[in-house]
């Protein structure tokens, strides 16, 4: 059971990236603290299974973070639907391991085209309809620790990343004054059906071995920071980057 100060009943919750991984696993959290989500991602039918999973009211669209157009027909929808979202979880991401040497522009592009252009698309666009309706609202971005430290053969991810918590602070200093928040999580190595057997390898075992925790996080250890972000709980938080690592940036290694 949510406790009431984490309540989130009457409130409208835009989740990116909705179809697998952490956003799934957001949208399951923010239903049964009684928000109204709106699951949004390209793989629409792994929309609707999820939704077949939640107790609470929700809404499937599809939503290609690269496209402007993909990005305004959603917005549309959400305005003809709800009027606006007050919440807004912005976690579309992708991934292309590569050492420096072999990456090329358009690896670098396909991430960062997605994990900051992205992201910045969606903000844009769900700012600007509570600019419009004069409402406030919250805007969490899901970053990462590579957006604080860099890890080998990730730099098109870690540059991402990096832009992405300045942009939450811009946003921050920028839409204060119009109540409008913008925080940031930024999960350290968390176990999802997608990484799994990565980290069971011999690299995915060195990279546990690198947390001073000595494991890997679980979804559900997100769940207590995405419910104050998004609740009133936090209403005096703004501009904040957030870890959930296990300790990995303290760790001088």
């Amino acid at each position: 059971m949510t406790p009431q100060i984490f309540d989130l009943t009457g409130k409208v919750a835009l989740v990116t990236g909705a179809s697998s991984g952490l956003g799934r696993h957001f949208c399951k959290t923010l239903s049964e603290a009684g928000a109204t989500v709106i699951l949004s991602a390209r793989r629409v039918d792994n929309l609707k299974e999820l939704q077949s999973e939640l107790k609470g009211n929700s809404h499937v669209f599809s939503l290609n973070v690269t496209s402007n157009e993909s990005v305004e027909n959603l917005f549309q929808e959400v305005k003809n639907e709800f009027g606006s979202a007050d919440i807004l979880i912005n976690n579309a991401g992708v991934n292309d391991t590569k050492k420096f040497k072999d990456l090329d522009e358009e690896s670098w592009n396909f991430v960062l085209e997605t994990n900051l252009n992205g992201a910045f698309r969606v903000a844009k666009s769900f700012t600007d309809l509570l600019l419009e309706q004069k409402k406030p609202g919250s805007v969490i971005n899901i970053a990462s620790i590579l957006g604080l430290r860099v890890g080998l053969n990730l730099t098109s991810y870690a540059a991402a990343k990096a832009g992405l918590v300045q942009l939450t602070k811009s946003m921050a200093l920028e839409l204060a004054r119009s109540g409008i928040r913008v925080n940031a999580i930024a999960p350290g190595y968390i176990l999802t059906e997608i990484n799994d057997e990565f980290f069971q390898t011999k690299e995915g075992q060195s990279y546990i071995k690198s947390i001073p925790m000595n494991r890997l996080g679980l979804e559900s250890e997100l769940d207590g920071l995405l419910l104050l972000l998004a609740s009133d709980a936090s209403s005096f938080m703004t501009g904040s980057i957030i870890p959930v690592d296990g300790g990995h940036l303290v760790n001088p290694l």
